[in-house]
């Protein structure tokens, strides 16, 4: 078997681009990684991340040789991310940051084959724990039908919102609430 088995068969997993050596290490070192909004896949609700790595790899390059299970999701900027890099041009840019565990390595990377120029795509933990190349991860048929009604559920299940069932009920005063809100002209008698 060319990879760990530590990823569950039917777990969904994001095949992400990884640019540079400095993202590789935000995401050993921080837990993290980073999707620019404008170019995000339609759901990151999913199980793992396998990050590609591009020809900025040297060696390492044009393979997916880490990967990390995902913890959490949320949106920001990139320089709420990367606050050293203030006057970059997409610093107010929003991003996903993904958190992500540990790196796992590979008992043996996944080489792209012919391919070079990956972007986002899903396969599933049964193709990841079988492939021989990047090529090996294309879900197909039937399976694809399946694997696009689970990403649908979740995404539907992410942007689902209980927040009746979360905030408690709270019992402010008209006049302050006024105050608050900026409201100057509200008369306290028409709403008690």
């Amino acid at each position: 078997m060319p990879t760990n088995s530590i990823i569950p068969p039917s777990a969904i997993i994001l095949v992400a681009v990884m640019n540079n050596l400095r993202d590789l290490e935000i995401a050993r070192l921080l837990g993290w990684y980073r999707i620019p909004l404008r170019s995000a896949p339609k759901v990151i609700a999913v199980d793992y991340l396998a990050f590609y790595q591009t020809s900025a790899f040297a060696e390492e390059k044009w393979c997916i040789k880490h990967f990390a299970e995902v913890h959490g999701n949320e949106l920001t900027t990139r320089y709420a991310l990367l606050k050293e890099e203030a006057d970059h041009p997409a610093a107010q840019e929003e991003y996903f940051k993904i958190q992500i565990g540990p790196l796992e390595t590979l008992t043996r990377p996944i080489p792209a084959g012919n391919w070079r120029r990956i972007t986002f795509f899903y396969t599933t933990g049964s193709y990841f724990q079988s492939a021989h190349t990047v090529n090996d991860l294309i879900v197909h048929d039937d399976e694809r039908r399946l694997l696009w009604q689970t990403l649908r559920e979740r995404a539907t299940k992410q942007q689902g919102y209980t927040l009746e069932a979360e905030l408690p009920a709270v019992d402010l005063d008209i006049n302050l609430l006024s105050k608050l809100l900026g409201i100057s002209d509200v008369i306290a008698d028409n709403y008690g």
